[in-house]
């Protein structure tokens, strides 16, 4: 994710959960543009991903206050479920790196009538190398309708963060 999808309110990651923040070597908040190539649909079929995401950070290392990333992935994707590989390159105001891995099953679940998400992942390169990140967001669909076409939701946004733990 690819970063959280959704089209309503997300669920923070275990590693977001109040008592574990503590342990957070960094966590920032901003916001994401994700693009579906195809559109999400009601039904799965494989689509390419792609974004961006802007980030306002705090941590253990004063120095990092900010990030900016690019998001590259792919796999089976539907409004209601992904099964779906993406890494997201962060790049850091110190001008460090981090490169995440995110593999995800079922990404995407209908909650109350709306779909909610959950990224989870590790960092494989780079500052902070081996350690756990949570991306949970509340990212809109600009076309809540869009599931029901056969072009589908193509364009999600909204707040986002990244917590690495």
């Amino acid at each position: 994710m690819a970063t959280a999808l959704a089209t309503g309110w997300a669920v923070l990651p275990a590693s977001a959960h109040p008592g574990e923040r503590s342990r957070a070597l960094v966590a920032c908040a901003g916001s994401a543009v994700v693009r579906f190539e195809p559109g999400l649909t009601l039904r799965t079929r494989h689509s390419h991903i792609s974004g961006w995401a802007g980030y306002t950070c705090t941590g253990t290392d004063p120095r990092i206050t900010w990030a900016k990333s690019v998001i590259k992935g792919g796999g089976e994707a539907g409004c209601v479920s992904i099964d779906a590989t993406a890494v997201e390159l962060v790049t850091w105001n110190t001008g460090e790196h981090s490169k995440v891995l995110y593999r995800t099953r079922h990404l995407v679940q209908a909650a109350g009538g709306e779909v909610v998400s959950l990224v989870e992942g590790t960092v494989v390169e780079g500052k902070y190398e081996g350690k756990s990140v949570g991306s949970p967001g509340a990212q809109l669909t600009l076309d809540p309708l869009g599931c029901l076409t056969d072009k589908g939701v193509e364009v999600i946004n909204g707040p986002t963060t990244l917590v690495i733990t």
